[in-house]
């Protein structure tokens, strides 16, 4: 069976236990479908691209305030 190339890479959960916010330091959830390690307590979105991570202030998208969770 081939991979199917048309869904994006997931993160390695592993990784996913050890990221924080550069900014607050907490830990992010992870939004598989727009690709982005969220920080709701920052407001920030970091993206991923190519399933790495970008964990720079200056890359992530701030979020709307309906999207980030309490």
């Amino acid at each position: 069976m081939e991979p199917d190339h048309t869904s994006p890479p997931d993160i390695d959960p592993k990784l996913l236990e050890i990221l924080v916010c550069p900014l607050t330091k907490v830990p992010l959830r992870y939004d598989r479908t727009a690709q982005e390690l969220i920080s709701d307590q920052a407001g920030l979105a970091y993206p991923v691209r190519d399933g790495i991570p970008i964990m720079l202030v200056d890359e992530a998208r701030r979020l709307d305030k309906s999207e980030i969770r309490k």
